[in-house]
Formats: structure tokens, sequence, C-alpha cells
């Protein structure tokens, strides 16, 4: 992370109250690609100081859901359509084999946690909670990651999944597009089984399939102001590590 992000102690609670509103309302589409993040607005809305926003405004930088430009500001980040393919080509070309190690190495607990996620994906789901389960299926796929014990890979796959976690949130179509329950089971199934050719050929198709579910045409213009939308989007919790 980003050695100017504070990481420990009181002030990481202060800019984390501000860090996972903003991402949530990134990730639930209620802050659209593009819009300016006034520090001065943003601490109005939660009470803190233009410090705090900044540290909470890098932090989201760093996660790639914001932009810093000099003597311009904070934006949310606007992913190209190039920039979409770009982010699952990498994806295809390096998950597959992070699921086919992971099936090589993985014990009972593993499998159980992986499970354990699904649980935390259909919930969010079926409370319509869009962006937590956008967040909580990025997490999915960091886990197989983790669990093939290669921590390059897993570097790789956290980045890329923070990438193309907005690009979902921005361009998804359909609402399953970002937690296919067949997908996601049978991947595990896969793993559980130590089958590790059928491991990657299911993360093939699952990426692949993630990719022909968005829409990347640009999205629509939002009239409303900042102070607005954060009064009003839902504040989630932040499930777990980046993704």
């Amino acid at each position: 992370m980003d050695m100017n992000i504070p990481t420990a102690g009181p002030p990481s609670v202060l800019w984390s109250s501000v860090y996972e509103p903003l991402r949530a309302a990134i990730l639930s589409h209620n802050l659209l690609p593009g819009m300016k993040l006034p520090e001065d607005e943003i601490g109005e809305v939660y009470h803190v100081s233009r410090t705090v926003v900044r540290a909470a405004l890098q932090a989201l930088a760093h996660d790639r859901l914001v932009t810093l430009e000099p003597k311009r500001g904070a934006f949310v980040a606007q992913p190209s359509k190039q920039e979409a393919r770009d982010v699952f080509e990498a994806r295809a070309l390096i998950e597959p084999k992070v699921a086919a190690m992971a099936a090589e190495v993985a014990k009972p607990a593993d499998v159980k946690l992986l499970r354990k996620h699904l649980d935390e994906e259909h919930a969010a789901v079926e409370a319509q909670n869009d962006g937590e389960a956008v967040l909580l299926s990025g997490r999915f796929h960091v886990s197989i990651a983790e669990i093939a014990g290669q921590d390059v890979y897993t570097e790789f796959v956290k980045q890329l999944c923070s990438r193309s976690s907005l690009i979902i949130s921005m361009h998804w179509k359909r609402h399953d597009t970002f937690c296919e329950s067949h997908a996601h089971h049978a991947l595990v199934d896969a793993i559980a089984g130590h089958k590790s050719v059928d491991a990657a050929e299911l993360m093939t198709s699952h990426l692949v399939d993630l990719l022909s579910g968005l829409d990347l045409r640009p999205p629509k213009a939002n009239d409303r102001s900042l102070a607005d939308i954060l009064a009003t989007a839902p504040s989630r919790r932040r499930p777990g590590a980046a993704a």
C-alpha cells in the first residue's frame, strides 16, 4: 500500500470511516465514473478534516477506484472500454493457472473458506447489495490465489480484481454478471476434488462470461449533488481485503 496512507492506529479509523462509504457508493454506482470528489464537500458530509478525506481518497486511488489529478483534485475513476478488455484479458491469462495450482494444494479448510464466500455472495445478491456483492466476488477470486500459495500471482490477482470491480459495477447488464452461482460453485467443486484441469477450464469460461455480461457503453450522467448522493447511498462494511 502507498506509504502515505495511514494503516494503523486512530488516524486509520478516521480515514476508513470515509473510505468505506465512498468505496460502497462507487461500487454500487451511486457515484458515477468521472464525478469530481471535492475534499471540502466530503469533509462536510462526514464531519472530518480535509486531511482525513485526503487519506481516504489516497486509499481509493490505491484501489484504482479514484484518480488524483494535480491541481484538479480527485475523480471517480473512469476505465475505458479498451482498459476493461485489457483487464479481463490479463485475468484470463493468470487466473486459470492460479485456479489449477489451488486445486493441486487445497486443504479441507481452504474449501470451507471458499464455500463460506459463496454463502456471503448469495446473501448480498439476495439483499440487492450490489456493491458488496461485487467486492465479495472479487475477494472469492483473491482467495483462490491465496490458496495457490504464490505471492506474486496473488498480488497480480488483487490488483486486477480491484480494477475489474469498478468495471463490473459500471457496466454490468445482467444481475448475475458478478456472481454466477453455477460458475463459482463449479470452481469450488473442482478445487475440492483436486481437478486442476477442470478448475483452469472453468475459470477461463467464467471470465469470458463475465466480460460478455458487460455493457461497455458510457454510463448515463447523474445530475444529483455529491452531498445528496452520499447522504442517501447505503453505507456497507468493507468485506475483507481489496479485490
